[in-house]
């Protein structure tokens, strides 16, 4: 499938909602476990969210659709929602979530999308010259990775409890 706008829109429009309703209200022993070692758990998957939608997406959209000269895009933290979260309760930051996400939205719908724009290119630290195409569809993709880590990191919490049919449980593999 090539990448439309309005399929996009329908992922990126959901998502807050979906994570709201998986996660709100469950006890920390669900919210706060990970997978094991440093991996992150839902309250941390939400902060990262939270950071992409104020320093990702819409910021690096603007650098390509700018009239600036340098389209070079901010180094991204993958790791700023362990500082940025603290002291916020998980209702605190589904609501932040929300929030900034209906705002970008709001954006990326005030702009008329056509394909000379999604062919216009920024410079992303680690590849070089990539799309605003690009960028756009791989919003999506991480909205729905994220999506699924968060399945995940809820899953792995009976991975033993679940005994012999961890076999067909591919969430647990």
């Amino acid at each position: 499938m090539n990448f439309n706008i309005n399929q996009a829109l329908q992922i990126l429009e959901r998502t807050p909602a979906i994570i709201k309703e998986l996660l709100q209200g469950l006890d920390n022993d669900w919210i706060m476990q990970n997978e094991g070692g440093d991996t992150w758990n839902c309250y941390d998957i939400v902060g990262h969210y939270i950071h992409g939608e104020k320093t990702n997406w819409i910021p690096r959209m603007e650098v390509i659709l700018g009239n600036n000269a340098d389209k070079r895009f901010i180094p991204f933290d993958r790791f700023a929602q362990f500082k940025n979260s603290q002291g916020k309760s998980l209702n605190e930051l589904l609501e932040e979530f929300s929030t900034l996400r209906k705002k970008n939205i709001e954006i990326l719908k005030s702009i008329t999308i056509t394909e000379d724009l999604l062919d216009k290119a920024g410079i992303q630290p680690h590849f070089g010259p990539v799309t605003l195409r690009q960028l756009l569809a791989t919003w999506v993709v991480d909205e729905l990775a994220h999506s699924h880590q968060t399945s995940r990191v809820l899953a792995k919490q009976y991975e033993e409890a679940v005994g012999p049919w961890k076999e067909f449980l591919g969430v647990l593999k």
